[in-house]
């Protein structure tokens, strides 16, 4: 991954880079593996977090 620094602008940069990590899942995915889950838990995660996503997918075609 490449990150221009133009004018000396370091902080820009980082700005930059940050957000296109946060894109990436790359900050979650650190988070997630920095400790054990257990397969119960991990199980549990991804069943919450399926239903949060349904329920954002659901909300947005009711606007539409």
């Amino acid at each position: 991954m490449k990150i221009e620094v133009k004018n000396d602008n370091l902080e820009q940069a980082l700005r930059v880079l940050k957000k296109k990590l946060q894109r990436e899942g790359t900050f979650r995915l650190l988070k997630l593996k920095s400790h054990f889950e257990k397969p119960s838990e991990k199980k549990k995660r991804e069943k919450d977090e399926n239903i949060k996503r349904f329920k954002k997918l659901k909300k947005l075609r009711s606007r539409l």
